[in-house]
Protein backbone atom coordinates (compact mmCIF):
# COMPACT_ATOMS: atom_id res chain seq x y z
CA UNK A 1 0.00 0.00 0.00
CA UNK A 2 3.13 2.11 0.85
CA UNK A 3 4.82 1.50 -1.71
CA UNK A 4 2.12 2.38 -4.45
CA UNK A 5 1.13 5.24 -2.86
CA UNK A 6 4.54 6.40 -3.31
CA UNK A 7 4.45 5.60 -6.81
CA UNK A 8 1.50 7.30 -7.89
CA UNK A 9 2.96 10.46 -5.85
CA UNK A 10 5.67 10.49 -8.46
CA UNK A 11 3.66 9.74 -11.44
CA UNK A 12 1.34 12.82 -9.91
CA UNK A 13 4.60 15.17 -9.74
CA UNK A 14 5.77 13.95 -13.03
CA UNK A 15 2.02 15.51 -15.03
CA UNK A 16 2.55 18.08 -13.12
CA UNK A 17 5.86 19.57 -14.17
CA UNK A 18 4.99 18.64 -17.41
CA UNK A 19 1.49 21.33 -17.48
CA UNK A 20 3.56 23.96 -15.78
CA UNK A 21 6.25 23.27 -18.82
CA UNK A 22 3.19 23.48 -21.34
CA UNK A 23 1.85 26.44 -20.15
CA UNK A 24 5.22 28.22 -20.11
CA UNK A 25 5.70 27.57 -23.39
CA UNK A 26 2.12 28.43 -24.94
CA UNK A 27 2.90 32.15 -23.88
CA UNK A 28 1.19 31.96 -19.99
CA UNK A 29 4.79 33.50 -18.28
CA UNK A 30 5.01 36.53 -16.74
CA UNK A 31 8.12 37.37 -18.56
CA UNK A 32 7.82 36.18 -22.05
CA UNK A 33 10.74 36.74 -24.41
CA UNK A 34 10.46 40.97 -26.05
CA UNK A 35 9.73 40.74 -29.20
CA UNK A 36 11.46 43.32 -31.71
CA UNK A 37 8.38 45.69 -33.43
CA UNK A 38 8.31 45.31 -36.86
CA UNK A 39 9.46 48.65 -38.54
CA UNK A 40 6.91 50.73 -40.64
CA UNK A 41 6.94 49.95 -44.75
CA UNK A 42 8.77 53.11 -46.20
CA UNK A 43 7.33 54.00 -49.54
CA UNK A 44 9.61 54.93 -51.71
CA UNK A 45 7.31 55.40 -54.51
CA UNK A 46 4.25 58.09 -55.90
CA UNK A 47 2.22 58.04 -58.59
CA UNK A 48 0.52 60.94 -61.27
CA UNK A 49 -1.65 62.47 -60.89
CA UNK A 50 -0.89 64.02 -57.44
CA UNK A 51 -4.13 65.93 -56.75
CA UNK A 52 -6.94 67.84 -59.13
CA UNK A 53 -6.10 71.62 -60.19
CA UNK A 54 -4.02 73.33 -63.08
CA UNK A 55 -1.31 76.24 -63.18
CA UNK A 56 0.79 74.67 -60.28
CA UNK A 57 3.83 76.78 -58.84
CA UNK A 58 6.29 76.14 -56.42
CA UNK A 59 8.87 78.22 -54.73
CA UNK A 60 10.79 75.92 -52.19
CA UNK A 61 12.80 77.97 -49.17
CA UNK A 62 14.39 76.55 -46.20
CA UNK A 63 13.74 72.74 -46.75
CA UNK A 64 10.06 73.92 -47.37
CA UNK A 65 7.99 73.66 -50.56
CA UNK A 66 5.41 76.62 -51.31
CA UNK A 67 2.50 75.42 -53.39
CA UNK A 68 -0.22 77.28 -55.23
CA UNK A 69 -2.80 76.75 -58.28
CA UNK A 70 -5.61 78.52 -59.80
CA UNK A 71 -8.64 78.86 -57.33
CA UNK A 72 -11.03 81.40 -59.51
CA UNK A 73 -11.91 83.13 -56.43
CA UNK A 74 -8.75 83.54 -53.74
CA UNK A 75 -5.42 82.36 -53.44
CA UNK A 76 -4.66 79.05 -51.53
CA UNK A 77 -0.86 78.44 -50.33
CA UNK A 78 0.39 74.81 -49.31
CA UNK A 79 3.55 73.84 -47.42
CA UNK A 80 5.13 70.44 -47.16
CA UNK A 81 8.52 68.95 -47.22
CA UNK A 82 7.78 66.09 -49.44
CA UNK A 83 6.55 66.95 -52.93
CA UNK A 84 5.03 63.51 -53.10
CA UNK A 85 2.92 63.93 -50.59
CA UNK A 86 1.07 67.55 -52.18
CA UNK A 87 -2.08 65.74 -51.89
CA UNK A 88 -2.24 65.50 -47.69
CA UNK A 89 -1.21 68.89 -46.93
CA UNK A 90 -3.86 70.99 -45.93
CA UNK A 91 -4.13 74.35 -48.20
CA UNK A 92 -4.47 78.06 -46.43
CA UNK A 93 -6.54 80.65 -47.95
CA UNK A 94 -3.92 83.45 -47.48
CA UNK A 95 -5.56 85.94 -49.92
CA UNK A 96 -9.53 86.63 -50.55
CA UNK A 97 -9.84 90.12 -53.40
CA UNK A 98 -13.00 92.68 -52.12
CA UNK A 99 -15.96 91.61 -53.64
CA UNK A 100 -16.64 93.97 -56.52
CA UNK A 101 -12.98 95.51 -56.90
CA UNK A 102 -10.72 95.52 -60.20
CA UNK A 103 -9.00 92.18 -58.77
CA UNK A 104 -12.03 90.23 -57.70
CA UNK A 105 -12.80 87.61 -60.20
CA UNK A 106 -11.05 85.49 -62.26
CA UNK A 107 -8.11 84.87 -60.07
CA UNK A 108 -5.41 82.71 -62.17
CA UNK A 109 -2.03 81.31 -61.99
CA UNK A 110 -0.67 82.78 -58.44
CA UNK A 111 2.60 82.46 -58.02
CA UNK A 112 5.42 82.94 -54.74
CA UNK A 113 8.71 84.74 -54.65
CA UNK A 114 10.96 85.59 -51.89
CA UNK A 115 12.89 88.80 -52.58
CA UNK A 116 14.91 91.25 -50.17
CA UNK A 117 13.49 89.63 -46.53
CA UNK A 118 9.77 89.53 -48.13
CA UNK A 119 7.64 87.11 -49.42
CA UNK A 120 5.69 88.59 -53.33
CA UNK A 121 2.86 86.84 -54.99
CA UNK A 122 2.09 87.86 -58.23
CA UNK A 123 -1.30 86.13 -59.57
CA UNK A 124 -3.83 87.15 -62.46
CA UNK A 125 -7.17 89.38 -61.66
CA UNK A 126 -9.85 90.75 -63.47
CA UNK A 127 -13.33 92.52 -62.59
CA UNK A 128 -15.15 89.47 -64.38
CA UNK A 129 -14.64 90.58 -67.79
CA UNK A 130 -12.26 88.77 -69.82
CA UNK A 131 -10.65 91.89 -71.35
CA UNK A 132 -9.86 93.53 -68.08
CA UNK A 133 -7.43 90.71 -66.63
CA UNK A 134 -4.41 92.16 -65.25
CA UNK A 135 -1.28 91.18 -63.54
CA UNK A 136 -0.53 92.15 -59.72
CA UNK A 137 0.95 91.98 -56.23
CA UNK A 138 0.71 90.70 -52.98
CA UNK A 139 3.58 91.58 -50.28
CA UNK A 140 4.00 89.87 -47.07
CA UNK A 141 6.82 90.82 -44.33
CA UNK A 142 6.35 87.85 -42.32
CA UNK A 143 9.11 84.90 -42.52
CA UNK A 144 6.54 82.03 -42.89
CA UNK A 145 4.17 83.28 -45.36
CA UNK A 146 1.30 81.39 -44.60
CA UNK A 147 1.53 83.70 -41.52
CA UNK A 148 1.53 87.31 -41.42
CA UNK A 149 -0.35 90.12 -43.24
CA UNK A 150 -0.79 90.21 -47.23
CA UNK A 151 -0.60 93.59 -48.39
CA UNK A 152 -2.18 94.40 -51.69
CA UNK A 153 0.20 96.33 -54.12
CA UNK A 154 -1.87 97.24 -56.88
CA UNK A 155 -1.36 96.15 -60.44
CA UNK A 156 1.67 95.21 -62.14
CA UNK A 157 2.27 96.63 -65.65
CA UNK A 158 4.40 98.48 -67.57
CA UNK A 159 2.98 101.46 -69.57
CA UNK A 160 4.28 100.94 -72.72
CA UNK A 161 2.05 97.94 -72.75
CA UNK A 162 -1.02 98.40 -70.24
CA UNK A 163 -3.32 95.89 -71.92
CA UNK A 164 -4.24 92.10 -70.91
CA UNK A 165 -1.99 90.81 -69.27
CA UNK A 166 -1.81 87.06 -67.68
CA UNK A 167 0.78 84.87 -65.72
CA UNK A 168 3.43 86.56 -64.71
CA UNK A 169 6.38 85.04 -63.28
CA UNK A 170 10.06 86.87 -62.40
CA UNK A 171 13.40 86.40 -64.10
CA UNK A 172 16.40 86.81 -62.33
CA UNK A 173 19.92 87.20 -64.18
CA UNK A 174 23.23 88.94 -63.47
CA UNK A 175 21.82 90.58 -60.12
CA UNK A 176 18.79 92.42 -62.43
CA UNK A 177 14.87 91.11 -61.79
CA UNK A 178 12.72 91.25 -64.80
CA UNK A 179 8.92 90.45 -65.25
CA UNK A 180 7.58 88.27 -67.49
CA UNK A 181 3.96 87.98 -68.60
CA UNK A 182 1.49 87.18 -71.59
CA UNK A 183 -0.42 89.84 -73.00
CA UNK A 184 -2.79 90.49 -75.40
CA UNK A 185 -1.76 93.81 -77.62
CA UNK A 186 -5.07 94.06 -79.22
CA UNK A 187 -7.32 96.72 -76.80
CA UNK A 188 -10.63 95.60 -78.29
CA UNK A 189 -9.82 92.25 -77.11
CA UNK A 190 -10.96 90.97 -80.44
CA UNK A 191 -8.22 89.24 -81.84
CA UNK A 192 -6.89 86.98 -79.42
CA UNK A 193 -3.47 86.49 -79.91
CA UNK A 194 -1.29 86.20 -76.94
CA UNK A 195 2.36 87.26 -76.77
CA UNK A 196 5.18 86.90 -73.89
CA UNK A 197 6.39 90.25 -72.51
CA UNK A 198 9.56 91.23 -70.30
CA UNK A 199 10.36 94.50 -68.48
CA UNK A 200 13.01 95.33 -66.11
CA UNK A 201 11.98 95.66 -62.14
CA UNK A 202 12.97 98.98 -60.09
CA UNK A 203 11.24 96.83 -57.30
CA UNK A 204 9.02 93.69 -56.93
CA UNK A 205 6.28 95.80 -57.59
CA UNK A 206 7.29 98.38 -60.43
CA UNK A 207 8.53 97.94 -63.87
CA UNK A 208 10.74 100.46 -65.81
CA UNK A 209 11.44 101.24 -69.50
CA UNK A 210 9.33 99.94 -72.45
CA UNK A 211 8.30 96.27 -72.64
CA UNK A 212 9.84 93.86 -74.73
CA UNK A 213 7.78 91.00 -76.97
CA UNK A 214 10.00 88.45 -76.57
CA UNK A 215 7.84 85.92 -78.36
CA UNK A 216 4.86 85.21 -80.37
CA UNK A 217 3.00 82.44 -82.45
CA UNK A 218 4.62 81.32 -85.30
CA UNK A 219 4.50 77.84 -85.64
CA UNK A 220 2.13 75.25 -86.13
CA UNK A 221 2.13 73.93 -82.84
CA UNK A 222 1.48 77.54 -81.26
CA UNK A 223 -1.69 77.79 -82.91
CA UNK A 224 -3.79 75.20 -82.54
CA UNK A 225 -6.85 76.65 -80.81
CA UNK A 226 -6.07 80.05 -81.42
CA UNK A 227 -1.90 81.05 -81.39
CA UNK A 228 -0.70 81.02 -77.91
CA UNK A 229 2.68 81.88 -75.96
CA UNK A 230 1.86 81.72 -72.39
CA UNK A 231 2.94 80.86 -68.61
CA UNK A 232 6.46 82.11 -69.06
CA UNK A 233 9.14 80.27 -66.55
CA UNK A 234 12.67 80.83 -66.05
CA UNK A 235 14.99 77.93 -65.91
CA UNK A 236 18.67 78.22 -65.19
CA UNK A 237 20.98 75.57 -66.19
CA UNK A 238 23.98 73.66 -63.90
CA UNK A 239 26.21 75.72 -66.50
CA UNK A 240 24.14 78.52 -66.08
CA UNK A 241 22.24 79.34 -69.22
CA UNK A 242 19.15 80.78 -69.12
CA UNK A 243 16.30 79.40 -70.42
CA UNK A 244 12.57 80.55 -70.45
CA UNK A 245 9.91 77.79 -70.81
CA UNK A 246 6.77 78.79 -72.03
CA UNK A 247 3.29 77.13 -72.79
CA UNK A 248 1.55 77.52 -76.41
CA UNK A 249 -1.32 76.87 -77.96
CA UNK A 250 -4.59 77.41 -76.34
CA UNK A 251 -5.27 75.25 -73.67
CA UNK A 252 -8.73 74.00 -74.12
CA UNK A 253 -6.98 71.65 -76.76
CA UNK A 254 -4.97 68.53 -76.92
CA UNK A 255 -2.30 70.49 -78.34
CA UNK A 256 -1.10 72.88 -75.50
CA UNK A 257 2.45 71.97 -74.93
CA UNK A 258 5.35 73.85 -74.22
CA UNK A 259 8.32 75.96 -75.95
CA UNK A 260 11.48 77.05 -75.16
CA UNK A 261 13.81 80.76 -75.43
CA UNK A 262 17.11 80.52 -74.74
CA UNK A 263 19.30 83.32 -74.16
CA UNK A 264 22.88 83.72 -75.65
CA UNK A 265 25.79 83.80 -73.34
CA UNK A 266 26.42 87.49 -72.41
CA UNK A 267 22.84 88.46 -73.75
CA UNK A 268 20.21 91.23 -72.54
CA UNK A 269 17.56 89.40 -71.29
CA UNK A 270 14.97 93.06 -73.08
CA UNK A 271 16.63 92.33 -76.49
CA UNK A 272 14.60 89.71 -78.70
CA UNK A 273 17.26 88.94 -80.71
CA UNK A 274 19.95 87.78 -78.25
CA UNK A 275 16.76 84.73 -77.66
CA UNK A 276 16.57 81.62 -79.22
CA UNK A 277 13.22 80.16 -79.96
CA UNK A 278 12.67 76.18 -80.39
CA UNK A 279 11.39 75.08 -83.35
CA UNK A 280 9.96 72.46 -82.19
CA UNK A 281 7.83 72.07 -79.03
CA UNK A 282 10.00 70.58 -76.06
CA UNK A 283 7.11 68.62 -74.23
CA UNK A 284 3.79 67.71 -75.16
CA UNK A 285 0.53 65.18 -75.10
CA UNK A 286 1.31 61.56 -74.98
CA UNK A 287 -2.29 59.67 -75.38
CA UNK A 288 -1.18 56.41 -74.64
CA UNK A 289 0.22 57.80 -71.09
CA UNK A 290 -3.17 59.44 -70.60
CA UNK A 291 -1.39 62.86 -71.04
CA UNK A 292 -3.44 65.77 -72.82
CA UNK A 293 -2.76 68.91 -73.20
CA UNK A 294 0.54 69.37 -71.08
CA UNK A 295 2.11 72.52 -70.32
CA UNK A 296 1.59 75.70 -67.27
CA UNK A 297 4.98 74.26 -65.77
CA UNK A 298 6.97 75.22 -62.77
CA UNK A 299 10.51 73.35 -61.35
CA UNK A 300 11.95 72.95 -58.12
CA UNK A 301 14.50 70.68 -56.80
CA UNK A 302 14.42 67.24 -54.83
CA UNK A 303 15.20 67.72 -51.19
CA UNK A 304 18.94 66.82 -51.47
CA UNK A 305 19.24 69.11 -54.45
CA UNK A 306 20.52 66.34 -56.78
CA UNK A 307 17.69 66.31 -58.77
CA UNK A 308 15.67 68.59 -60.86
CA UNK A 309 12.21 68.17 -61.45
CA UNK A 310 9.39 70.09 -63.59
CA UNK A 311 5.71 69.94 -61.98
CA UNK A 312 2.56 70.73 -64.68
CA UNK A 313 -1.23 70.26 -65.52
CA UNK A 314 -2.47 67.91 -68.27
CA UNK A 315 -6.01 66.26 -68.59
CA UNK A 316 -6.44 62.64 -68.30
CA UNK A 317 -9.01 62.06 -71.50
CA UNK A 318 -8.97 64.00 -75.13
CA UNK A 319 -11.21 66.74 -75.16
CA UNK A 320 -11.83 67.45 -71.79
CA UNK A 321 -10.92 70.83 -72.25
CA UNK A 322 -9.63 73.99 -70.42
CA UNK A 323 -11.41 73.83 -67.17
CA UNK A 324 -11.85 71.57 -63.68
CA UNK A 325 -10.75 68.19 -64.99
CA UNK A 326 -6.98 69.31 -65.20
CA UNK A 327 -5.15 67.75 -62.92
CA UNK A 328 -1.67 68.30 -61.47
CA UNK A 329 1.49 65.99 -62.29
CA UNK A 330 5.37 66.13 -61.65
CA UNK A 331 8.48 64.18 -63.08
CA UNK A 332 12.20 64.03 -63.23
CA UNK A 333 14.10 65.87 -66.14
CA UNK A 334 17.81 66.37 -66.93
CA UNK A 335 19.74 68.39 -68.71
CA UNK A 336 21.19 67.39 -72.55
CA UNK A 337 24.99 68.40 -73.43
CA UNK A 338 24.52 71.89 -74.80
CA UNK A 339 22.47 72.72 -71.11
CA UNK A 340 19.23 72.93 -72.92
CA UNK A 341 16.79 70.99 -70.64
CA UNK A 342 15.55 67.55 -71.64
CA UNK A 343 11.80 67.03 -70.46
CA UNK A 344 11.19 63.42 -71.95
CA UNK A 345 7.34 62.51 -72.58
CA UNK A 346 5.10 62.65 -69.97
CA UNK A 347 4.89 59.91 -67.84
CA UNK A 348 1.67 57.82 -67.34
CA UNK A 349 -0.51 58.14 -64.84
CA UNK A 350 -1.16 55.27 -62.65
CA UNK A 351 2.61 54.67 -63.02
CA UNK A 352 5.03 54.16 -60.17
CA UNK A 353 7.59 56.90 -59.64
CA UNK A 354 10.70 57.10 -57.22
CA UNK A 355 10.07 60.09 -54.94
CA UNK A 356 12.47 62.45 -55.10
CA UNK A 357 15.60 62.00 -53.71
CA UNK A 358 16.03 63.14 -50.33
CA UNK A 359 12.90 62.93 -49.21
CA UNK A 360 11.66 61.43 -46.18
Amino acid sequence: MNKFTSKGLKLHMLWLALFVSVSLSCGKSSNPTPVDPVPPTTVSTFSNPLMNGADPSVFQKDGVYYYLQTNGSSINLWSTTAMSKLSTAVPKTVFTPVAGAANSRNVWAPELYFFDGKWYIYYTAGNGADINQRTWVLENSSPDPTTGTWVDKGKIFSPSADFWAIDGSVLEVNGSRYFLWCGRPDVTNVNLTQNIYIAKMTNPYTLEGTATKLTEPEFGWEKNGFGVNEGPQALTSPDNKTFIIYSASYCGTDDYALGQLALKAGGNPLVKADWTKSTQPVFTKQPQSNAFGPGHNSFFKSPDGKENWIIYHANSATNQGCADQRNVRMQKFTFKADGSPDFGVPVATGLQISRPSGEK
